[in-house]
């Protein structure tokens, strides 16, 4: 990660020396998109938008380290979501608890940071984006340190989903907005790439270095090594240009709840979704009018957020202080910009849902093959995100999303014609590369776009809309993806067993009961277990298996093809996105 930033820096030193105080005080002026002088009558010094001091944009070093702090920042908030994937059951055993109860503390810490993501950009704002970053990471560093320490599942929950997750929802809303604050406007889209780019390659590499840690180690390594990267950061943030606060002294508390309650009302219907089922209640499942609670909770969530959106109109009618200016929503700049955002993490989320499960369970590959098998993603994800800004600084960045976009849906299909059960793992390196190439190219243009679309005063506000957004499209890939890819393995397992006359009709009538709440995705080895637990005899055993073979594909098949429609889709709205660069002047 080092070599890369510094890769980025000279990449961005290359652009041009820093302007003058006097041009950065002439491309301010012209910022706001309304068309008039961001300091115009009744402003003062402390309205004036973010900019970066003269001497930390002269000095390639300072750049450098700025750079290095933040995209550290959200490598490790993005590692979370993917660490502890391939060492559940480890901790479950440690902690003597059910794995159910680990799969819980994960789907909290994504509901702590869905819930508080907007209310933690607004905090930036009212304490200062540098000082909500290292609070942030402080809070963080607290819950690393108690899940490490964890002795059972309720102290795991408080620091690993609570602390944490509230550390996440002010270092990410504040990282957009520090960005803004440390880089010229045309230096930040290499800026903006390279901090994505480490989030997604954290989510890669979190397999395997979670796999590493709990084969030679203990998982708890993991939590103890964030706490020493945690005071690396807050150690080096000092370095970060802060911008001046301005006169707001408060903040909106009724809009902070609604957004607090809508968002993590939806989000937990979605997370929910794979055990109670979308629309159609599983059995024993908690239902309403014969319809899942799932589309109740998402309907529920819904409702909320656009009473928070109504809200909002109402302070800003009163002239108070929103939470978020309902005006940004009719910006066209930055909704393309938060839409392909929203589906870019719904394809990517659904990818490392879908890969992993492939290489570990279909093919049996161990944690750490698994990690390794995914790596190359990383590559041409850092290469694109690094080079795209370097080498064409004024191209497209309409062009660059619509490539993107077509990359990720090459990659998809391609993975999805070359998934066999008897192929080995490196049929997915292809795909992978080509999907990291997408991965990349978005998160060069996509950061500038969303915050060059509004003054940069409001930055913070878009920090935490930004980040609310990622993290539905990271929920909704993931459950969309494993819904899918479960009922499309259900159907195929019970018609191969249907249609085959091999297979006793008591085993049969046995399989449509007990797979009503849909099939397991099991591994070989699960299976040929179970079978043998079960008394079933060796000839209808291989067929069972063979059954569950292909029944494993097609269902890894349908997910990606749910994935590639996604990307399909995407690009009906890739007209929203710019065409020309975000220039420190605009008309």
């Amino acid at each position: 990660m080092p070599t890369a930033v510094h890769g980025l820096a000279r990449g961005i030193d290359a652009q041009g020396p820093g302007a003058s105080g006097r041009q950065r005080s002439s491309r301010r002026q012209a910022a706001d998109p309304r068309g008039g002088s961001q300091w115009g009558p009744g402003s003062n010094c402390h309205d004036a938008p973010m900019a970066p001091p003269v001497d930390a944009a002269a000095k390639p070093a300072a750049e450098r380290l700025v750079l290095l702090t933040l995209a550290a920042g959200q490598f490790l908030m993005a590692l979370d979501s993917s660490v502890m994937n391939v060492s559940i059951a480890t901790v479950a055993e440690d902690l003597d608890t059910p794995v159910t109860g680990i799969q819980g503390a994960i789907t909290a810490y994504t509901l702590v940071m869905a819930m508080f993501m907007i209310p933690g950009g607004k905090v930036g704002a009212l304490i200062g984006r540098r000082r909500a970053f290292m609070i942030g990471c402080a809070v963080y560093g607290c819950g690393s340190l108690t899940t490490a320490l964890a002795p059972n599942l309720t102290v795991l929950l408080i620091g690993w989903a609570f602390l944490e997750g509230i550390g996440a929802a002010l270092i990410l809303p504040a990282i957009v907005t520090l960005v803004a604050s440390n880089f010229a406007v045309e230096r930040r889209p290499a800026a903006y790439g390279l901090v994505a780019a480490a989030g997604a390659v954290a989510i890669a590499l979190g397999p395997l270095i979670g796999g590493l840690a709990t084969t030679y180690f203990s998982w708890r390594w993991v939590f103890a090594g964030e706490v020493v990267m945690v005071l690396g950061i807050v150690l080096f943030a000092r370095r970060i240009a802060d911008a001046p606060l301005g006169e707001r002294a408060r903040i909106d508390f009724v809009g902070a709840v609604l957004s607090a309650l809508g968002l993590g009302t939806f989000v937990y219907g979605v997370l929910r979704s794979d055990e109670w089922g979308w629309f159609r209640p599983k059995p024993d499942a908690p239902s309403w009018l014969g319809v899942s609670l799932v589309v109740w909770l998402m309907l529920i969530g819904l409702l909320l957020i656009w009473l928070f959106l109504r809200w909002e109109a109402r302070v800003a009618h009163r002239l108070g202080e929103p939470l978020v200016d309902p005006a940004m929503l009719h910006n066209k700049q930055l909704t393309g910009g938060l839409t392909m955002f929203f589906f870019q993490y719904l394809v990517q989320m659904g990818v490392f849902f879908v890969v992993p499960l492939y290489l570990s369970v279909a093919l049996g590959l161990s944690a750490l093959k698994t990690g390794a098998r995914i790596l190359p993603l990383s590559l041409t994800l850092l290469a694109a995100a690094i080079l795209i800004p370097r080498l064409l600084p004024h191209v497209s960045p309409r062009r660059v999303v619509r490539f993107g976009v077509l990359a990720l849906l090459a990659g998809a299909v391609i993975l999805m014609a070359a998934l066999d059960a008897d192929a080995g793992g490196e049929i997915v390196t292809i795909p992978l590369l080509l999907i990291g190439l997408g991965m990349g190219a978005l998160a060069s243009q996509l950061g500038s776009v969303t915050v060059s679309a509004v003054p940069e005063a409001q930055s913070a506000e878009v920090g935490g809309v930004q980040n609310a957004v990622t993290n539905l499209g990271a929920s909704i890939g993931t459950a969309l993806a494993g819904s899918i890819m479960i009922a499309a393995l259900t159907s195929s397992f019970l018609t191969n067993v249907e249609q085959n006359p091999a297979v006793p009709d008591r085993v049969k009538s046995q399989a449509s009961v007990q797979l009503q709440s849909g099939a397991p995705f099991l591994s070989d080895a699960q299976l040929k277990k179970a079978l043998e637990d079960a008394g079933v005899s060796e000839e209808t055993s291989q067929e069972v298996f063979d059954a569950n073979t292909e029944a494993r594909l097609d269902g890894l098949r349908a997910a990606l093809a749910a994935l590639a429609l996604a990307a399909l889709l995407a690009l009906f709205f890739t007209s929203r996105i710019p065409t020309t660069q975000p220039q420190a002047t605009r008309p």
